[in-house]
């Protein structure tokens, strides 16, 4: 499996969730093979503007941001998760298709860790609410390399564990509502969130059952040019009471292909260490073990 394709997994296991922290700090590495023909590899036509949803009630932004919060758990439910753990596998793509198994872990405020298992080594991308690292041996990298001014300033300014519609007037965010839009079959509000330093996505909320059916995460450099990332999310299943989506696809504009995510193991507010959110040291037997995604 290329190099670049597992680097471009990385980035994106945690900007596929509404919930948990968007940071593409894993740095995307160059595949040495040569690359496919321009005929492969076409403009995606995604670029025209959706029809309008039909159809949709007449609802305000702020009460759809309240109908999804109900939706997927309630406010109380949200504000007391202080953190969470999630397992699978992702789709890492290549000549040949693969998956990797991953584990992330995060904890308020913007803490998170992800260990990706490839070929027998754990690759790991570290925030701890200041500061990132990346750990890629996967690369011959034998020691930990800090976040790059882009992927720190992405990290500092991503989502807390609850996304970025719960509490978004605590959280300084301001909430519109820009239109509907048909999404995958169904009908859609299409809401704009500005947070508080100024940074705008967008939210896509299904009309019946007020859960995100997609997400626009921060662009990501590919190639030496910024593409925008856009999200869908499928499979909800409730998890101590809160919606979790199990299922993930995730699309760089403007580049063939996308990435899916399977989760198969949720955990609500696990006991987790801040020793967890430091900068990687290479793995003991017995650290590897402590990170290594484990079976549902």
């Amino acid at each position: 499996m290329s190099k670049l394709r597992l680097g471009f997994g990385l980035t994106l296991v945690i900007a596929i969730f509404s919930y948990v922290p968007d940071a593409a700090a894993i740095t995307v590495t160059r595949d040495t093979s040569p690359p496919p023909p321009p005929a492969v590899a076409p403009k995606r036509a995604a670029a025209a503007k959706p029809a309008p949803a039909p159809h949709l009630p007449a609802l305000t932004a702020a009460q759809i941001a309240d109908k999804n919060a109900a939706a997927r758990g309630g406010l109380k439910a949200w504000r007391a998760v202080k953190t969470l753990s999630m397992s699978g596998k992702l789709d890492a793509g290549g000549k040949k298709p693969t998956q990797l198994p991953f584990k992330l872990q995060a904890k308020r405020p913007h803490k998170q860790r992800v260990a990706v298992e490839f070929a027998g080594q754990t690759a790991l991308q570290v925030f701890d609410g200041e500061r990132g690292w990346t750990y890629r041996p996967y690369l011959n990298r034998t020691a930990a390399e800090p976040f790059s001014p882009e992927e720190q300033r992405k990290s500092a300014a991503q989502d807390e564990l609850d996304g970025p519609l719960i509490d978004y007037a605590a959280k300084g965010s301001k909430v519109e509502l820009e239109g509907t839009e048909m999404v995958e079959g169904s009908a859609n509000y299409r809401l704009r969130v500005t947070a508080k330093g100024g940074v705008e996505r967008h939210v896509w909320v299904d009309g019946k059952t007020f859960l995100e059916s997609k997400i626009e995460g921060n662009q990501h450099r590919f190639d030496g040019t910024m593409h925008g990332v856009q999200s869908y999310l499928r499979d909800y299943r409730p998890i101590d009471g809160l919606m979790i989506p199990f299922e993930s696809e995730t699309r760089l504009e403007g580049v063939p292909g996308s990435h899916k995510l399977i989760l198969e193991k949720v955990d609500i507010n696990p006991t987790i260490d801040d020793s967890a959110f430091t900068k990687p040291e290479p793995l003991t037997a017995s650290a590897k073990a402590a990170h290594t995604p484990s079976a549902p």
